[in-house]
């Protein structure tokens, strides 16, 4: 049996495009403790080209917001002690496309906490395919609170 990833572990039933174990058709990352860091390696398919053998840069935006907002969110209920995972959401996120990312190459994602409060954490992630950094960002992640709609959407 293989490890369980941070969204299989908490999030079993989450749809999200980009991270939910249970959405069928989305990227379904599986992201993984490593230290203080979060790591993820994902292989793009066909239908994730931008143009022949590169991968579109919104799934790679999509690949490390998700995964910028699981690295905030395991953070953060580190930080306070909890034994639940805080609900997180993306409150502003810039992707740099460095080169083109190609899409035969295994994708390692890592994601890092530059900065944090009770509430929130700023994240930096990269994107390396072939030993070479492809993509980046940097993006705030906050936890909210009942009311909004992405409350317990875990």
């Amino acid at each position: 049996m293989t490890e369980q990833s941070v969204q299989e572990r908490y999030a079993p039933g989450n749809q999200c495009f980009g991270c939910g174990p249970s959405n069928d058709k989305g990227l379904r990352i599986r992201s993984f403790e490593d230290g203080d860091d979060l790591v993820c390696d994902f292989k793009a398919e066909p239908h994730h080209l931008a143009f022949p053998g590169i991968v579109n840069g919104g799934i790679l935006g999509a690949l490390l917001d998700c995964h910028s907002n699981w690295t905030a969110a395991m953070h953060l209920m580190k930080k306070s002690g909890a034994s639940a995972l805080p609900c997180t959401v993306t409150a502003d996120f810039h992707v740099t496309l460095k080169r083109p990312t190609p899409i035969g190459e295994t994708l390692h994602l890592r994601g890092k906490v530059v900065e944090s409060s009770d509430d929130r954490a700023t994240i930096e992630a990269t994107i390396t395919a072939g030993g070479k950094v492809t993509a980046t960002c940097r993006g705030l992640f906050v936890a909210v609170k009942e009311g909004h709609p992405a409350f317990h959407r875990w």
